[in-house]
C-alpha cells in the first residue's frame, strides 16, 4: 500500500491524535512525548513500582521508544522496554502489535548494520543482541517487515530512565498509541471497513461494507481496516493487541 493512496482520503502525514495508556487522555502526536514526561498517572505508577523495589530486584535502564510508519506516520506508538531486552524481543512485539501475517523476514537497520530475523548475507547480524549494545537516547533507525510487500517503520529513542519496567512479565509496555485514522470509502464516502489487497494503493480500493459487495476485484480480496501501517497489505487482518 502506498502512502499516497491513504493520503488521498484526507489523511495528513503527521497530524493525528492518540490516547495515553495511563490517564486515557487524548493528545496530538506532536504533544504526546511531553505529556508522557509530565503525566501524573504515569508518575504514580512508576513511583509505586519503585516503592516495591525491594521485592523486584535492582532497578534497570528502561528505554522510551517512539515507533511510527516510515511513510504512514499517522500510525504511531510510544513504548517502554528494558535496555537489556533484545532486538528479538522488540521484533516480536512489533509483529504482534502491528505486522505479523505470514511469518515474513524482518530486519533492523541501525548505524549502517543489518540485524536480521534469519541471516541471509554473511554480514548480517542476529537480533539476539541487547538494545543497550546498539542504541542510545537521540538515535533514529529503521525496521522492515517483509522484504516483498514491505512495511517500514521509523524508531526513535526518546529517552532512558532508571527504574522498574511497567509491563510486568511482558518486557514491552504501550504507553500511548494513535487513534484509528478516519478512512472513507472511495466510492460513497462512508467509513471504510475493507481494503482491497490488490488495489488499496488507489482511493477506490478502500470500501464500506455495501460498496465492498460490488467491488470489481471481488469481496474475497478485501482485508479489514485495522489500526496498523500494514493495513491492506499481504494477508494482514490485525494484531494481538487489537
Amino acid at each position: 500500500m502506498s502512502a499516497g493512496g491513504m493520503e488521498g482520503k484526507g489523511l495528513t502525514r503527521s497530524s493525528s491524535k492518540g490516547t495515553c495508556s495511563f490517564c486515557a487522555g487524548s493528545y496530538a502526536k506532536s504533544a504526546i512525548s511531553r505529556h508522557l514526561k509530565a503525566c501524573q498517572a504515569r508518575k504514580a505508577e512508576t513511583e509505586g513500582l519503585s516503592g516495591k523495589g525491594s521485592g523486584r530486584g535492582r532497578a534497570k535502564t528502561i528505554f522510551h521508544l517512539q515507533v511510527e510508519g516510515l511513510y504512514l506516520p499517522m500510525y504511531w506508538l510510544h513504548i517502554e522496554i528494558p535496555a537489556k531486552a533484545t532486538l528479538e524481543d522488540l521484533d516480536r512485539f512489533l509483529r504482534a502489535v502491528w505486522l505479523e501475517c505470514c511469518g515474513h523476514l524482518s530486519s533492523f537497520e541501525i548505524a549502517g548494520e543489518s540485524f536480521i530475523s534469519e541471516k541471509i548475507e554473511p554480514g548480517d547480524r542476529s537480533m539476539k543482541v541487547a538494545l543497550e549494545k546498539v542504541m542510545a537516547p537521540g538515535m533514529k533507525f529503521e525496521y522492515i517487515y517483509d522484504f516483498g510487500t514491505s512495511t517500514e517503520l521509523l524508531i526513535k529513542v526518546i529517552s532512558a530512565r532508571e527504574g522498574f519496567a511497567l509491563g510486568g512479565k511482558d518486557p514491552v509496555r504501550i504507553m500511548a498509541r494513535n487513534d484509528p485514522p478516519e478512512i472513507k470509502c472511495g466510492v460513497c464516502g462512508k467509513p471504510a471497513t475493507g481494503a482491497c489487497c490488490v488495489c488499496s494503493y488507489e482511493e477506490t480500493g478502500w470500501l464500506c461494507d455495501e460498496c465492498g459487495k460490488t467491488h470489481e476485484c471481488g469481496e474475497d480480496m478485501l482485508l479489514p481496516v485495522v489500526n496498523s501501517p500494514r493495513v491492506g497489505m499481504c494477508d494482514y487482518t490485525g494484531g494481538y493487541y487489537d
